[in-house]
C-alpha cells in the first residue's frame, strides 16, 4: 500500500486535507466518498525537496526537529517493546503526532514497511529527517531482533544531544542581546546624537580635541557609509560561505581551525564527543566496527578530521587497533585514546565509548561556559568604554569653551 495527500470537501463544503493509505488512487478516492467527501484531488506522497531542484536540495527535504525524533522514536520503541508490530506502531504514533507534516511522514514510512521493505529502508527515503546514523543503527536493531532495545538507546542519544544544544543556546541569549544593545546604542549616537552636536560646535569655531574630531570623523563615515558597510560584510559572508562550499577550500580552513589556540581545544573537544557518542551507539548495536567507524566519520563536523577517520577505518580493517589508528592522526585528546585502549584490553570497548563521550562532552560544555561567562563582562566593558568615549568627546569641547570664556 501507498499513502496518498488528498484534498476534499465536506458536506458543509469546508475543505479538508490529510493523508491516506490504499493500492491506488480510484481506491482512495472511493475511501473518501465512503467518507461522505467529495475528492478535490488525490496524489502520491512525495518528498518536497523534488518540487525545486534548482534550490539546495537540504532546504526543501521533509525533515524533523530533534525534539520530535527523540519523541517519535522513543513512542516506537515502547510500543514495538509492548509487542506491537512495526506498522502497527508506526500507524499508532502517526495518530498519535499533533504536526500534521509527522504525520505524512510516517504514513509515508509505514506504506513502505508495508510493501515489504525493512524499517531502516523504509526511513531512507527521509535522510534529513533521519541521518545514516540512526538509520544504521535502526538497520543494526532490526538483523540483531531488538529493535526496541536500540530505539531506546537512539532516543537517549538524541535526547542527550538536544539537552546539550538547549544549554548552549540558553547561555548565548544574553550575551546576545548585549551583543545587538551595544550595536544600537553605538550606531543611535554616532549615527543621530553626535551630528547635532557638531553643529553647536561648527558655529564656535574653536579648534576641536583629538578625541572629538574622531568620533565626529566616525560619525560621518556611519552615516554617508554605513549602509555600504552592512552589504559589503553581507556579501563577503555570503563569499566566505561560497568558498568554504568547495572541498579543498573546506579542508585547508578546518585544517588549519584545528591549530588555532581556544579554538582548536573547542572544535577537537566536539568532534571527539560526537565521534565517541555515535560509535558507542552503533558499536553496541551489532554494527561492526569497520563500518561503525564509517558511519561515525561522516557525523563529524570538521573535514580534515573526516579525512583522518577516513584512515583510521582503512588501518582497523587492516588489522590496526582502534586506539593506535586514532592515535595517528594526531589529532584526538590522549585521554580519549588512553580510555579508548583500556576498552579494548577488558573487552569492554562499548562501555568505555560511552564514558569517553560523556567525558568529552562535559570538557566541551566546561569550556563553552567559561568563554560565555567572558563574554558577557567584555561586552559591557566595550559599550560602557565606547559611550564613555563618546561623552567626553562631546564635554571636551565644552569645557574648553568654558575656560576660555573664564
Amino acid at each position: 500500500m501507498a499513502a496518498f495527500e488528498y484534498v476534499a470537501l465536506d458536506k458543509q463544503g469546508r475543505e479538508q486535507k490529510g493523508v491516506l493509505e490504499g493500492d491506488s488512487n480510484r481506491q482512495v478516492r472511493q475511501i473518501l466518498r465512503d467518507r461522505g467527501l467529495a475528492p478535490l484531488s488525490v496524489a502520491l506522497t512525495v518528498d518536497s525537496s523534488h518540487h525545486a531542484r534548482f534550490l539546495p536540495r537540504e532546504w526543501f527535504a521533509a525533515s524533523l526537529k530533534v525534539k520530535e525524533r527523540a519523541l517519535v522514536t522513543r513512542q516506537m520503541a515502547t510500543l514495538i517493546g509492548a509487542g506491537l508490530p512495526v506498522e502497527e506502531a508506526l500507524l499508532a504514533v502517526s495518530k498519535q503526532s499533533e504536526t500534521p507534516r509527522v504525520h505524512k511522514m510516517l504514513v509515508a514510512v509505514r506504506s513502505k514497511v508495508m510493501e515489504g521493505y525493512s524499517l531502516a529502508n523504509s526511513l531512507a527515503n527521509y535522510p534529513s529527517a533521519f541521518p545514516g546514523l540512526y538509520r544504521a543503527t535502526v538497520a543494526a536493531g532490526e538483523s540483531a531482533g531488538h529493535l526496541d532495545l536500540v530505539l531506546n538507546r537512539l532516543a537517549d542519544f538524541t535526547e542527550t544531544q538536544q539537552q546539550a544544544r538547549s544549554r548552549i543556546q540558553q547561555a548565548l541569549i544574553y550575551p546576545v542581546i548585549l551583543f545587538l544593545l551595544t550595536l544600537v546604542i553605538l550606531i543611535g549616537l554616532l549615527g543621530y546624537v553626535v551630528p547635532d552636536i557638531v553643529e553647536v560646535f561648527a558655529d564656535t569655531g574653536q579648534q576641536l580635541p583629538l578625541l572629538t574630531r574622531f568620533i565626529i570623523s566616525l560619525s560621518a563615515f556611519v552615516a554617508h557609509y554605513g549602509f555600504l558597510v552592512i552589504v559589503g560584510l553581507a556579501l563577503l559572508v555570503i563569499m566566505a560561505h561560497r568558498l568554504l562550499a568547495m572541498p579543498s577550500v573546506r579542508l585547508a580552513y578546518d585544517r588549519r581551525l584545528l591549530h588555532v589556540p581556544i579554538v582548536s581545544k573547542l572544535s577537537r573537544g566536539i568532534n571527539a564527543s560526537q565521534f565517541s557518542s555515535t560509535l558507542a551507539i552503533l558499536s553496541s548495536s551489532g554494527v561492526p566496527l569497520v563500518e561503525a567507524l564509517r558511519i561515525a566519520g561522516e557525523v563529524l563536523s570538521n573535514s580534515w578530521l573526516k579525512q583522518k577517520i577516513a584512515e583510521a577505518t582503512v588501518n582497523v580493517s587492516e588489522g590496526s587497533s582502534l586506539n593506535i589508528a586514532l592515535d595517528q592522526s594526531g589529532y584526538f585528546p590522549p585521554m580519549m585514546l588512553h580510555m579508548i585502549a583500556s576498552g579494548e584490553a577488558s573487552g569492554e570497548l562499548d562501555d568505555m565509548l560511552q564514558k569517553v563521550s560523556v567525558y568529552m562532552q562535559q570538557d566541551v560544555e566546561g569550556l563553552m561556559s567559561m568563554l560565555l561567562s567572558l563574554f558577557g563582562p567584555l561586552m559591557l566593558i566595550l559599550m560602557g568604554g565606547a559611550v564613555f568615549a563618546i561623552v567626553m568627546a562631546i564635554l571636551l569641547p565644552i569645557i574648553n569653551l568654558n575656560q576660555l570664556v573664564i
